[in-house]
């Protein structure tokens, strides 16, 4: 698993190694599945909203009533662009390197 720093400010922790470990050839499924839970999207809300002035919280209440539905689906691109999120971003997208 990797650790990236910021100006050793800030560190963040890679999902997709996270991720990796539970699924070798699909780490981006084990993320799609985790950011579709309603826990996940309540947490990341949450940890926005102290910690984010431009935050969007009318797209976070939206997220927790889809959320519900089996159909749901939520990437953290979407996530990231649709809440102006800066706790969770994709760094080398072509890897599918997914940060948080």
């Amino acid at each position: 698993m990797q650790v990236y720093t910021e100006d050793f400010n800030n560190d963040y922790i890679s999902l997709t190694d996270i991720a990796r470990y539970k699924n070798k050839e699909e780490p981006n499924v084990v993320v799609a599945n985790w950011m579709r839970n309603y826990n996940t999207i309540e947490y990341l809300g949450i940890w926005e909203q102290l910690n984010n002035p431009n935050f969007n919280p009318l797209e976070f209440e939206g997220y927790l009533q889809e959320a519900a539905s089996n159909a749901f689906t939520l990437s953290p691109q979407k996530w990231q662009k649709t809440t102006n999120a800066i706790g969770i971003f994709v760094k080398g997208f072509d890897q599918g390197s997914i940060v948080v």
